[in-house]
């Protein structure tokens, strides 16, 4: 044994290559730090055994293993902690601390007698495991035993660790409420791919999703709205009697039993209580809060577009004694570190229409509103901190003087960031740059209108340290969904993937590995695991984009691009649905005088790839006119 360890490790050093095997390449994501591949393949056995140590968080992980295994094969999975006759599977803590992998690293090996992963952590074993089971044919993430099937993983030797501590996705929960169950199905979606930080925005407007105590009505008020489906925030205003019984929140067991869910799993979960602005439920709830007249009479938003006060009054002590009551009792909810505090696009116009704002900037020596809303935060996270939490904000917070220890989570592209880490204060990247999975990932004629787009390739460049910074202060990134248009946990599945795997390798990979050409050819298979999971995913990488331009004797031409290389597109002008017998696209096509529509779908040789994309020609037309005003 200690021979073909060592020769494993001499492979190791030796050499690092892509990774081949004689079944093509492999699809590892996010891609690992190093991989050597041998000839050959090591098959599962009717009878599996895992080998693992005793201690509690091991047995998370040969709980995990045991779980999928079985599943998918219908083999029979044993598990034992002595380590002594050959395994089908060996889960080792290292004896010596290898400081290269560190926390959250592991090695792996796949040999013809069996698998072998050590880590000097479970969280290492976790994400080894997470590796090992993205070797095996994509139908091992079947929800159901797959009869009669050989289950086969390439002789290959890894070691990886990651690139950032801070790996996360957000999701808002207060736009839209998603049950306990779905936001474990998401912890599992993220676990796959190594995240390891959900951020829950859990009030907003439209919603107080986390229970408060000693503030019952911020859930039995602020939790509720009217149902509306359409597009949001063009929603007419609900009538007065329409019933308030949308949405819901989660009790402080549900909270209690979420975070041991993903702490299982190797993941924290951040709450964030976006204060002072996107207030409204809390306003609604207790209009003592709003430094505007009739508060009394405002209602928690559920879409419509709003013309009111949704800001927390930075000059009254109640709100301090408010926002005590709710960072203690969310503090100890939440173990995780650091809590999340909002800070962003705070509507000050009401604050200038408020005498006692007025007031509070002339006995603070506050020159502008900017300095006011920094003024609330220092104050806020006092009280953050006076429960042992690190204070973190969206990059607004800079605006007016950080506080003291503040940390700033930049979105409003990486330039916030850079101030903050400049100023010598810890960062998470999350810019709309790259890292916004509200926006849409195809044409808008495709997608739930929001006001940008952001391809899978975009997204694929997310670079979380910029040149100009010290990279120590840089803590890591997240991508960030808002549910203002995500109406269901299927869409929240549409939205998160692929542009997740891109979010997630930007995160944990090497930077010299990340390579576009390597990356969405792993995604394609990846899509194929997703469908054996039952997980929405979006395939908008297939869709091609549209291009219209006026020639110079004012006549209209659409050129088509497309995101991925070797697929070719078909069309029609004439209101038909083309195929491959169709016209090829090959140049930018000359739109017929009194055509209506243009149609097209893409494919790879035979086989359609794409969906079927209609393109009206007055969309075209707009967006001529768009470009020329521009």
């Amino acid at each position: 044994m200690k021979k073909v360890f060592l020769l494993s490790i001499c492979c190791f050093m030796a050499s690092v290559s892509f990774a081949q095997n004689n079944k093509g390449t492999l699809a590892i994501i996010p891609e690992p730090v190093s991989v050597v591949t041998r000839d050959g393949e090591y098959t599962l056995p009717k009878h599996i055994l895992i080998e693992a140590g005793s201690q509690a968080e091991e047995k998370l992980v040969t709980t995990f293993l045991r779980n999928k295994l079985t599943t998918a094969t219908g083999f029979a999975v044993t598990v034992r902690n002595a380590f002594s006759a050959p395994a089908t599977i060996k889960l080792q803590l290292n004896t010596n601390n290898d400081a290269e992998i560190g926390k959250e690293g592991y090695q792996l090996w796949v040999g013809k007698k069996g698998i072998v992963i050590k880590a000097n952590t479970a969280a290492g074993l976790f994400y080894g495991a997470q590796t090992l089971l993205q070797l095996f044919p994509k139908e091992i993430e079947s929800l159901e035993a797959v009869p009669n099937f050989t289950w086969t993983a390439p002789l290959v030797d890894i070691k990886d660790y990651p690139r950032f501590g801070w790996r996360g996705l957000m999701l808002d929960v207060s736009r839209h409420f998603f049950t306990k169950e779905e936001v474990e199905q998401y912890i599992d979606q993220m676990a796959r791919y190594k995240f390891n930080l959900l951020h829950m925005h859990l009030t907003d407007d439209e919603g107080w999703r986390v229970e408060i105590k000693s503030l019952p009505r911020l859930t039995t008020v602020g939790a509720y709205n009217v149902k509306k489906i359409g597009h949001f925030g063009d929603f007419s205003p609900p009538k007065a009697d329409e019933p308030r019984t949308y949405g819901g929140f989660y009790t402080q067991e549900d909270i209690k039993e979420l975070v041991q869910y993903a702490k299982d799993r190797f993941m924290n979960i951040m709450p964030e209580i976006d204060v002072p602005g996107h207030s409204m439920a809390a306003v609604v709830s207790y209009p003592e809060l709003s430094c505007t007249p009739g508060a009394d009479k405002f209602v928690v938003r559920s879409g419509e577009d709003q013309q009111t006060d949704n800001t927390l009054n930075p000059s009254s002590e109640k709100t301090y004694v408010f926002l005590d009551k709710v960072v203690t009792e969310v503090a100890k909810l939440f173990p995780f570190g650091y809590m999340h505090m909002g800070g962003d696009e705070c509507n000050k116009e009401y604050w200038q229409k408020s005498d006692s704002v007025t007031a509070l900037m002339k006995r603070e020596n506050l020159k502008t509103y900017e300095e006011v809303q920094s003024y609330f935060e220092k104050r806020l996270e006092k009280i953050v901190e006076s429960k042992g939490k690190k204070f973190m904000g969206w990059d607004e917070i800079i605006e007016g003087g950080l506080g003291p220890n503040a940390a700033v989570m930049s979105w409003r592209g990486i330039q916030g960031g850079i101030t903050a880490a400049k100023l010598g204060h810890e960062v998470v990247m999350s810019p709309t740059t790259f890292a916004y999975l509200d926006y849409m990932q195809s044409d808008r004629v495709m997608e739930p209108h929001v006001y940008a787009t952001l391809r899978l390739n975009k997204t694929y460049e997310f670079e979380p340290v910029p040149d100009s910074v010290d990279a120590k202060l840089i803590l890591g990134g997240q991508a960030n969904l808002w549910t203002e248009q995500v109406f269901n946990f299927r869409q929240v599945d549409y939205m998160t993937w692929p542009r997740g795997f891109a979010i997630a390798e930007s995160v944990w990979s090497p930077k010299d590995k990340k390579n576009w050409d390597n990356f969405y050819p792993r995604v394609e298979k990846h899509f194929g695991r997703l469908d054996e999971a039952g997980i929405k995913y979006a395939p908008s990488v297939y869709d091609p984009s549209f291009e219209p331009k006026l020639t110079p004797d004012n006549k209209m031409i659409v050129e088509l691009t497309n995101e991925l290389p070797g697929l070719d597109i078909y069309y029609s002008f004439d209101n038909s649905y083309p195929d491959r017998f169709y016209p090829k696209y090959t140049a930018p096509l000359l739109v017929p005088e009194d055509a209506t529509q243009l149609k097209v779908i893409t494919y790879r040789g035979n086989k359609p790839v794409g969906r079927m994309v209609t393109m009206p020609i007055a969309e075209l037309e707009t967006r001529v006119q768009r470009s020329q005003k521009h």
